[in-house]
């Protein structure tokens, strides 16, 4: 039967790879922890490299969690020293393990370390060594957790994941998911394969390590063979996944208003069409899939609120606002030093001159201020003697943008310019003797602008 089995093994690597799209003589990787299955990928993968002219290599990350990871790495690479396979490792430290848990902490930061490894060694596929019994797990998980279509597919055999690999021209494959944990272990005992053992594999407290050791045994004592059919379950989530993204992307492309959504295409939909819409969005701008709860209230606050609602939905990585029937994702900003926080917070602004620099940069107002040369504009001169004073609108203010047109109130010439609301808060004024020159996001007050003469400057505010 090992016979038999390791050809077979050895033949639907070679096909997955093919499927991947890896060439003869391009530059392959793969993830080595130096447990079973990727002891199993190393040999697999040395004994195709060599017959097919590829450059191989082997990246261990040491997450330092385990006593035992310096002694994980030591193995992993007299691994590859005995194979000949060029191997090498990176130290990572765990991004806020208390936030996301210590299991996606280790995750995230195990695949940006294996994601930069491939870009410095110009390898564009690596391998990974999950099989159909981590299949199984995956979609068992994503029930348990009540996750739709996109979380049922399980893993693809190959796919890019810039977000999480932060390498765009890297694809990530599974060229093992058609064998069973079981095969390998044949396959590893059969080529007297030496491996290490993660004793966190064992902890029952980690859900997918439960399901592994108590639940998926009793299945297949009840259902045996589960794991192929869970496989097959996989497959046709994945089929219904792309043609749901298929939808949302026709739908994205008619509702979109450059950055924007337009609420009223979005209105028409009905809720499933909209939520789906609304999911692929958020997976365009790379943010944290939202819950269908979370998704239902969004659009009840967001879409169902009168025509000229300011509204608010906070998202766990940006905001979710509407203005003049549009939604934009906004980011989460930092608070500025210059903002007010209450009307009882007087602040005078922060006084300076102007030495003929070309920018200047204001951090407690969050960006630079330019100073352009123009046909029509402040002349130097005058502009050199003027006490200035940079500041957040207080309210009152009022701005002549051409001789020809009257004087308005700032509120007036956003709404002209369509500055949404939450804009306003952080575009900042600039003033002489309390004589308003520049608003940000509208323009130049004209009264002081000449055209003749010495040089002339406008100003131009930048956010950073």
């Amino acid at each position: 039967m090992k016979k038999q089995q390791i050809p077979s093994l050895e033949s639907n690597f070679a096909q997955a790879l093919a499927a991947a799209g890896q060439g003869a003589g391009s530059r392959l990787a793969i993830a080595l922890s130096g447990g079973l299955d990727s002891s199993a990928l190393l040999h697999l993968a040395h004994a195709y490299a060599g017959a097919n002219g590829i450059e191989l290599y082997a990246f261990h990350v040491h997450h330092g969690l385990s006593p035992n990871a310096d002694a994980w790495l030591a193995h992993c690479e007299q691994a590859c020293a005995a194979l000949g396979v060029r191997f090498e490792a990176r130290r990572v430290v765990l991004d806020e393990p208390r936030k996301s848990g210590t299991e996606a902490a280790a995750r995230k930061s195990r695949y940006a370390a294996l994601g930069a490894l491939c870009a410095a060694h110009g390898a564009t596929l690596l391998l990974t060594a999950h099989h159909r019994d981590d299949q199984a797990e995956t979609v068992l998980l994503q029930l348990l957790r009540g996750s739709g279509p996109a979380g049922l597919s399980g893993m693809d055999a190959a796919n890019a994941a810039p977000e999480l690999l932060a390498n765009p021209a890297l694809v990530m494959a599974r060229p093992l998911l058609a064998a069973s944990r079981q095969q390998l272990a044949e396959y590893v005992a059969a080529q007297h394969i030496a491996f290490v053992d993660d004793e966190s594999n064992h902890d029952p407290r980690f859900a997918r390590n439960a399901l592994r050791h108590q639940v998926m045994p009793a299945l297949a004592q009840a259902f045996p063979g589960f794991q192929e059919r869970f496989a097959r379950s996989a497959q046709h989530a994945q089929s219904a996944q792309r043609l749901l993204t298929e939808l949302a992307e026709q739908d994205l492309a008619a509702c979109l208003d450059g950055d924007c959504l337009d609420v009223a295409k979005l209105r028409a939909m009905s809720s499933d069409r909209a939520y789906n819409l609304l999911r692929h969005w958020f997976a365009t701008r790379r943010l944290r899939m939202p819950t269908t709860a979370w998704l239902a209230e969004m659009l009840t606050q967001l879409v169902e609120a009168r025509h000229d609602a300011q509204l608010l939905v906070t998202h766990p990585d940006c905001h979710v606002r509407r203005h003049r029937d549009r939604l934009y994702l906004t980011p989460k900003l930092a608070e500025l030093e210059g903002t007010r926080v209450d009307e009882s917070d007087i602040k005078d602004g922060q006084a300076f001159r102007w030495n003929g620099e070309a920018e200047l940069a204001f951090p407690a107002y969050g960006g630079v201020l330019y100073f352009d040369p123009a046909e029509e504009g402040l002349a130097a001169d005058w502009l050199r003697g003027q006490e200035l004073v940079i500041d957040f609108r207080q309210g009152g203010e009022r701005l002549k943008l051409a001789h020809n047109r009257s004087t308005r109130g700032l509120k007036y010439h956003y709404q002209a310019c369509n500055v949404p609301a939450w804009e306003r808060t952080r575009l900042p004024v600039v003033s002489s003797r309390k004589r308003l020159l520049f608003a940000a996001g509208v323009g130049m007050d004209c009264h002081h602008l000449v055209s003749e003469g010495e040089t002339r400057y406008r100003l131009r505010w930048q956010a950073v």
